[in-house]
């Protein structure tokens, strides 16, 4: 055996992986020249321009002696430019030492499968590599500088330039070069013995259909048999390596296409396939161009030219059609196989062959389309477009998913086929050898391991045992390398067979598809496959070129996170669609929609007619849910199909591993889910700031329920825990402000209730009526936008309380003692403008005379009753609020609000203050009523004058005088009088009586004072006042008496503090009485 046919298949293997890392420098070397933010920045620097003109001009002659001008600036840059330059250089030396070692191999002949294809690959390889070399516009450019560089440096241009610089003008027409090199290779033995294998492999869709290709299930008696071949490797070869081994080998080796009629049908058979071929990655080669402009200096290969243009025309007409047919088979055989593979993983043991050639028919078909896109004629554009391409990568994706899962499955096999059928077979073939030396001996009796080393050694010529004359060991080495792969390699094989990473550099196309998938509502239950598609892209790196490792992975991350995003978003905007239905839905089953019902069914038993004639009668809710006839599809029933397809996607995997990143598909959608229902809910409050107009807060309950109900559904589709999206967004909706710095509902609601109800509240035009708990418009001249009762009763109260819980009640409630803690905070200042009138008058109450006389000395006191009859009005919308919430409370947590309550109720009266607030604040969280408001306790507390304590309690018990001295102007004013069926007076001053009591208990818990004595002197004050008026004569002043006289019972029953006995001490109770039935009377009066 010759020294160079010595080691062969290692020399192979290293040359052609070592071929690879070459080619991913030069590619990115290329790419790099190519885009001019990462252009080596010399190559465009104009100071250097006129160097490097000169230096491309002269390649590769270095003249550095006569152009010192031209040459002056590289030698001030001559070491930043060895330095960065240093990588592309020896890239390109690089190149050249493995074109000396390409030769040395060049001459040894197989006729093994795996060193055949690895001595074609070689040659691919390299003619690659020159090729790509040649489209490196700048690479004289950059050999030149270095050199220059080295030169100025080192006195001496580097030792490799001299060669260098001669390849690369003798490569600048790479396979014109090649031909005339590879005359005394041409034997091409390797090539024609594609001559069974390609054509097999090169079929139509129908020559596939008709043979069942692929199918488990169409021999049913032999679905347990192994699938074996004579060629068990060949069955799963790429088609795209046979036409670059049989286009470049024939273009290289073109004398045999004269001589040899095989050879010439299958190069025409390889050029009607495809119009181009993949170099490297996104780098084509325009077959037929290029063969015709090779051939057309070639004396006497006119025939030759027009076999190429017939081809050409093959190819554009016939090619793209035909390919599409082979995708459509592909679909659906492996749809079949991934479906009978999931129910039965066991068949992949004997049916492995099956898999990888699947999945091998099916990466060369959408490789195929990739390149074509890009590079396709534009007369049959449509055969180069497909929608349903993410159909057939999916099915790859399953079955490449069956593969890892079920991989202990196929291993377990094949080692006990390894050891109970090849190694049997094996040993008796060997047995029955007429030779065996010593050296083959010692390799066969360890098969496994070095399978490949004997298959080189016994394939070489003028080998002691050779295949030639053995092929039935031949077949069998074949046999046990795939077996063998089975058990060692699959990660492997399956990388072999299908990867996808040239994706990665079709980022456009590859985008597109994706875009069409999810327009296409039945293909986007596929569209998971792109993602899954990016977990390939790092399998395209390569140790020689580790640089590109970031570049390749940040953008298979970046493409991953788009696909997944897009799928959400895609989702969520039908899960919206959905929930805008329902809501509308929802909506027509509302309360206000029955009153055009009713009003007709009345009007139909009084036999009137109403409304115009011919007008449509309006569709009762319900009626989208008859249908007459299945085939009847409704807007609805299109989103939850396109629904369901998306989230099949969604859910496929639950997760994905993408360059150490881990991806989850179904928390895209959670994300997506949390983001449009917050502002969903935010949006379903039709919030007009310039107008003020809101929705019901029933109306918005029933809207956010009807969305929960879709959002629950959602759990139906996908593996989501949608109560934690209730919980993150309905928790966030009961703050202030959400996660995103956004207003909530709670925000939203608080402000409209202050700044527009209870604002119309102090200006007239709403009162508040006890016996029907709701606050009421009042006729005016200018009519309000909206009516308060809507807004306000317990219906809509309790509808509030559910949407902002107990969180946001308490923000509301908040938000209500700031602006009572402000109303008080004037009112001191009222009390200490009148101090000394009011410190006499609170020790003169039983001097009649000068009470008078002191009553007319004091200022505001109007002032002072509005803004206490405004903390009134708020106090009472609150006392409502809590109301609500202590019953929707007490509907979802009824067990513990009356644990609470009870708490409450059994405070021990010598309870510490402090342990008594505590308790008192969570009852009111509970919304139950308490003696003394926390809340207001707190409100008020924070108020900092600067006076000492005895000086604030001064003043706290002047505010009391000062009210109930005040009381009687309230007689004169018109709107006092007392209305009975509302319980309540026009301008409000019944709820004077919950400020009273409220403001007194927390004023006095603050400064440690005694409520109960403070409320008895404010009583006494009060009564003394009012029974003052009684002795009246003047009837303006008298005008509403008593009305007013009624507040003082009003007064008494709110509070916790005061008795009737201790009213009936102070005014008597034969006055209240009648001020009743004056009232009453006065009432049927003014009904009558």
């Amino acid at each position: 055996m010759s020294p160079s046919q010595q080691k062969l298949a290692e020399k192979l293997t290293i040359l052609n992986d070592r071929g690879v890392g070459m080619l991913t420098r030069l590619y990115n070397i290329k790419k790099a020249c190519g885009d001019p933010k990462a252009k080596p920045s010399y190559l465009i620097d104009k100071n250097l321009e006129s160097a490097v003109k000169f230096i491309v001009r002269k390649f590769p002659a270095v003249e550095t002696r006569n152009n010192n001008q031209q040459l002056a600036q590289l030698q001030k840059e001559k070491s930043e430019i060895l330095k960065n330059l240093a990588l592309y250089y020896f890239t390109f030396v690089d190149v050249m030492e493995f074109k000396v070692k390409y030769y040395k191999c060049l001459s040894c002949s197989t006729v093994n499968f795996d060193l055949t294809k690895n001595y074609l690959d070689l040659i691919i390889t390299y003619t690659t590599l020159m090729i790509l070399l040649s489209r490196i516009e700048e690479r004289k450019a950059i050999i030149g500088l270095y050199n220059y560089a080295h030169e100025m440096t080192h006195g001496a241009s580097d030792r490799e330039y001299p060669r260098l610089g001669q390849m690369i003008v003798d490569y600048e027409n790479p396979l014109k070069k090649m031909m005339e090199e590879f005359v005394p290779h041409s034997k091409v033995n390797a090539l024609i013995s594609l001559q069974m294998v390609y054509p097999r492999r090169n079929l139509s869709a129908d020559q596939w259909r008709n043979a069942q290709l692929l199918s488990l299930i169409s021999a049913p008696s032999t679905m347990l048999n192994p699938a074996q071949s004579d060629t068990m490797p060949c069955e799963y070869l790429s088609l795209d390596a046979m036409e670059k081994w049989i286009i470049f080998g024939f273009i290289l080796c073109h004398g045999i296409l004269n001589s040899d009629a095989t050879a010439l049908n299958l190069w025409k058979l390889a050029l009607q396939s495809s119009s181009c071929l993949a170099l490297f990655r996104d780098e084509v080669f325009h077959i037929h161009k290029a063969a015709e402009d090779l051939f057309v200096n070639i004396r006497g290969y006119n025939k030759r030219i027009n076999d190429i243009r017939e081809c050409k025309e093959a190819a554009v007409s016939h090619a793209g059609s035909m390919h599409r047919e082979r995708r459509k088979f592909l679909r659906s055989a492996l749809k079949e196989l991934a479906t009978v593979l999931s129910d039965q993983p066991g068949l992949l043991g004997p049916k492995a062959l099956f898999v990888f050639m699947a999945l091998s028919f099916a990466r060369d078909e959408i490789i195929w389309l990739l390149r074509h896109a890009d590079n396709m004629p534009k007369k049959s554009a449509d055969d180069f477009i497909d929608k349903h391409i993410a159909e057939l990568i999916f099915y790859m994706e399953e079955l490449r998913a069956h593969v890892r899962k079920y991989g202990p499955v196929m291993q377990r096999y094949y080692v006990q086929y390894l050891s109970g059928f090849d190694a049997v077979v094996l040993n008796e073939l060997v047995q029955n050898l007429s030779v065996c030396p010593e050296d083959e001996s010692i390799i066969m009796s360890s098969f496994v391991n070095t399978m490949t080393s004997l298959s080189a050694y016994t394939s070489v010529s003028k080998a002691s045992l050779g295949l030639a004359d053995h092929r039935e060991l031949g077949k069998m080495m074949n046999t046990i390398i795939f077996h063998t792969k089975m058990v060692d390699s699959l990660v492997e094989m399956l990388v072999e067979t299908s990867d996808l990473s040239i994706f990665c550099f079709y980022s456009r196309a590859f985008e597109k598809m994706f875009q069409q998938c999810l327009e296409l509502p039945s293909q986007s239950r596929y569209s998971i496959a792109f993602p899954l598609l990016c977990t390939h892209f790092m399998s395209c790196t390569h140790e020689l070129c580790p640089e590109e490792r970031h570049h390749i992975g940040d953008r298979s991350l970046s493409l991953c996170n788009m696909f997944l995003d897009e799928m959400a978003k895609q989702a969520r905007n039908l899960i919206t669609d959905i929930c805008t239905e329902q809501c509308t839905l929802s909506d027509q089953l509302l309360p206000k929609h029955c009153a055009k019902t009713i009003s007709q069914a009345v009007n139909k038993k009084s036999k009137k007619q109403t409304g115009k004639k011919g007008e449509p009668e309006r569709e009762k809710p319900g009626v989208e849910s008859m249908r007459k006839n299945r085939l009847v599809v409704t807007n609805l029933d299109k989103l939850h199909t396109a629904l369901s397809e998306l989230c099949f996607s969604i859910n496929y995997v639950p997760n994905m591993v993408v360059w150490e990143h881990t991806f989850t598909p179904r928390e895209y959608l959670t994300s997506h889910l949390e983001i449009r229902f917050t502002k969903s809910i935010v949006g379903m409050t039709m919030y007009n700031q310039a107008t003020q107009e809101i929705a019901k807060p029933s109306e918005l309950l029933t809207s956010v329920r009807a969305y929960m109900t879709v959002l629950q559904s959602i759990e139906n589709y996908v593996q989501i825990d949608i109560t934690r999206v209730f919980n993150n967004v309905l928790l966030q909706q009961t703050q202030h402000l959400d996660s995103h710095g956004e207003p909530t509902i709670t925000s939203l609601y608080t402000n409209w209730y202050l700044e527009t109800l209870l604002r119309q509240v102090s200006n007239g035009h709403i009162a508040y009526f006890p016996a029907m708990k709701a606050f009421v418009n009042l006729p005016t001249e200018n009519e309000l936008t909206f009516n308060a009762e809507e807004y306000s009763d317990i219906s809509e109260m309790r509808a509030l309380s559910e949407l902002l819980g107990p969180y946001g009640m308490k923000f509301l409630s908040e938000s209500l003692m700031w602006h009572i803690s402000s109303q008080v905070a004037e009112l001191k200042k009222l009390v200490v403008e009148n101090v000394e009138v009011l410190t006499q008058m609170r020790t003169s109450f039983d001097k009649p005379d000068q009470m008078a006389a002191l009553f007319k000395r004091l200022s505001s006191v109007d002032s002072v009753l509005k803004r206490m009859t405004i903390i009134g009005v708020i106090l009472s919308f609150r006392s409502l609020a809590q109301e609500a919430l202590r019953d929707v409370l007490s509907y979802h947590i009824p067990f513990l609000v009356s644990s609470i309550e009870d708490f409450k109720d059994h405070i021990p009266r010598e309870t510490d203050m402090k342990v008594a607030m505590n308790v008192y604040e969570l009852s009111s969280a509970a919304g139950l009523p308490c003696e003394i408001d926390p809340a207001l306790v707190v409100a008020l507390s924070s108020q900092k004058s600067g006076k000492n304590p005895e000086e604030e309690y001064k003043i706290a018990c002047l505010l009391m005088v000062f009210v109930a001295v005040s009381l009687p102007t309230l007689a004169s004013n018109v709107m006092s009088q007392y209305i009975c069926f509302c319980l309540g007076h026009c301008n409000n001053i019944h709820c004077l009586a919950k400020a009273i009591n409220q403001i007194a208990a927390a004023l006095f818990t603050i400064h440690k004072g005694s409520i109960e004595d403070r409320l008895k002197e404010f009583l006494a004050l009060a009564s003394s006042s009012l029974l003052k008026i009684g002795q009246e004569t003047d009837k303006t002043t008298t005008r509403n008496r008593e009305s007013v006289y009624l507040l003082l019972d009003m007064i008494v029953q709110e509070s916790p503090f005061l008795t009737m006995d201790l009213l009936e001490s102070c005014f008597p109770y034969v006055l209240l009485r009648n001020a009743y039935h004056a009232v009453y009377k006065q009432s049927v009066t003014s009904s009558a």
